[in-house]
Formats: C-alpha cells, sequence, structure tokens
C-alpha cells in the first residue's frame, strides 16, 4: 500500500536539537532495505541536508529550499527554481528586510549559504551535517543561482518583512514560514508538494502511495500532495487549523515520525522497548 516516506526535518524527523536520534535512523534504515522510496522534503540547503542523508546511511531524493532544488539519490540536481535575479538584488536591501536592521538576510545559492552577518547560534541547527555560512555584504551580490532568501529574526519584526513583501511583490513570490522566526522565499511556482509531484513521476508512483510528515505552513503543500499524510503533535498551531483533518501523530521529540513509520509497516518496536 506505502511504497514512498516523504518528511520534513525540523519539528518532523529530527529531534528537537535538531540532530538525528538513532532509534529514527534504525527505523528509516530497516523500510529503506525493504525497498521503501525514502524522500527528505525542506527548507534546508542541499548540501546540508546530503550530510544528514549521509548519517541516515540511506539512498534518498532530496528536495530543499522548499521545493527549489531536487537531488537525486546519486546527487544529480534534476530540478531547479531559482529566484529572478532582479528581486534577489531587491530582496536584500535592508529597506526591505525591515526590522530596523535586526532581521538577518540570507541566500542560498547552489553551493553556499551566504548571510549579512555573523550568527553563530544557528550554527546548532546544523550540527549533524557540519553545514556552516559564509558572511559577504548581499547587497553586493549580484542575484543570480538563488534557489532561497531567508530572513531570521523576532516575530514583530518578520510581520514588517512579509507586509513589505506582500506589498512590493505580492503573487510574484513563494513566501512561508517554516518556523515562527525564519520567514522563507522562493520564486512563484515553488513548493514542496510541486517538487514531491516531480519525484513521484520519477518513481512512477502515485501520491496513495505515498505517506508524508510535516509540522509547518511551509509543510501545507507537502501534506496535501501525498495520499497519507500525517502531522506532528508539536505543529504550528496555525498548520493545525489549516489542515483540520490531517491526523496527529506523536511530537518530534518523542521521535514521534519513527513510532508511526513502525505502525504503518509493522516494524517491532524492539529498539524502543530495549528488547
Amino acid at each position: 500500500m506505502y511504497s514512498v516516506i516523504a518528511t520534513d526535518l525540523d519539528g518532523t524527523l529530527l529531534h528537537s536539537d535538531h540532530t538525528l536520534d538513532p532509534f529514527t535512523a534504525e527505523t528509516v534504515r530497516t523500510l529503506a532495505a525493504r525497498g521503501i522510496d525514502i524522500i527528505i522534503a525542506t527548507g534546508r540547503h542541499y548540501r546540508d541536508v546530503a550530510g544528514i542523508r549521509d548519517l541516515l546511511g540511506v539512498d534518498a531524493y532530496l528536495i530543499t529550499s522548499n521545493g527549489a532544488r531536487v537531488h537525486a539519490p546519486g546527487d544529480e540536481c534534476v530540478y531547479s527554481r531559482n529566484i529572478d535575479p532582479a528581486f534577489v538584488r531587491r530582496l536584500v536591501q535592508p529597506d526591505l528586510a525591515g526590522g530596523s536592521g535586526r532581521v538577518v538576510v540570507n541566500l542560498f545559492a547552489d553551493d553556499a549559504w551566504l548571510i549579512d552577518r555573523h550568527a553563530p547560534e544557528l550554527l546548532v541547527f546544523h550540527q549533524d551535517s557540519g553545514f556552516k555560512y559564509e558572511v559577504m555584504d548581499l547587497t553586493q551580490h549580484d542575484g543570480e543561482d538563488i534557489a532561497k532568501v531567508l530572513y531570521i529574526g523576532d516575530p514583530a519584526d518578520l510581520k514588517e518583512t512579509a507586509a513589505n513583501l506582500e506589498r512590493e511583490f505580492g503573487d510574484s513570490l513563494y513566501v512561508t514560514y517554516s518556523l515562527p522566526d525564519c520567514l522563507e522565499v522562493m520564486t512563484c511556482d515553488v513548493s514542496k508538494g510541486r517538487a514531491l509531484r516531480f519525484v513521484l513521476d520519477r518513481l512512477d508512483a502515485s501520491p496513495k502511495q505515498c505517506v508524508a510528515f510535516g509540522d509547518n505552513m511551509n509543510d501545507i503543500d507537502l501534506l496535501e500532495t501525498a495520499g497519507h499524510p500525517f502531522m506532528m503533535n508539536n505543529a504550528n498551531p496555525d498548520l493545525i487549523k489549516r489542515l483540520p483533518n490531517v491526523p496527529r501523530i506523536g511530537s518530534n521529540f518523542e521521535a514521534g515520525v519513527a513510532h508511526q513509520l513502525r505502525k504503518l509497516f509493522e516494524i517491532r518496536d524492539d529498539l524502543a522497548s530495549g528488547a
């Protein structure tokens, strides 16, 4: 019945400290060994996610930058959507970012995470992969080959940023929250769900064969696309309101995805019980 698993990372597959716990890794490896196709679908950068995939020890499709990039298990980029360079050059300007300079601006290029200032507190999100940023004056970037613009800041400041984006760009961009303090911007024809449909076509699989897991607003299209969606118990309340009929499972800090997969695929919980 199920042949494909698509899962978000932060708040979903990863523990609350943004690391991969052994029980979850073992569960995913067990299913991959059975021939189940694994898809990681996240807002994170490809290079970051590739490191997490390697820790999992499985072949997997990687949907990254909220669907702006798709890499096949052999690391070939098979799908790519960039923001218009002129838009990027505008998006990095301080007046548009708002927050009186408090909002941290990031660019996701193909092979780099670029940031407008040092923010070592962000590196905790990347403990497993070791992925690091490069600091530069983003106002000098030419805007070419950018998959995602990421604003990080206090939710009140990001509310101002979102209003600026809506006023200036309207529907020309896809704007979503991955966390309350992370506002993400891609080109308008990008989403995790669209990228999932692309991967399912490559796998010759239907949405009805796909199980999906998510916890935040950037997972809406992913959960709406999969035939068997599940929402984390720690999900964003706005996501719960938006998708009230999606079943909720355990929280990420208690390996909720792994336990649900073991139920669906009838794997004994030996690791969980200490047997």
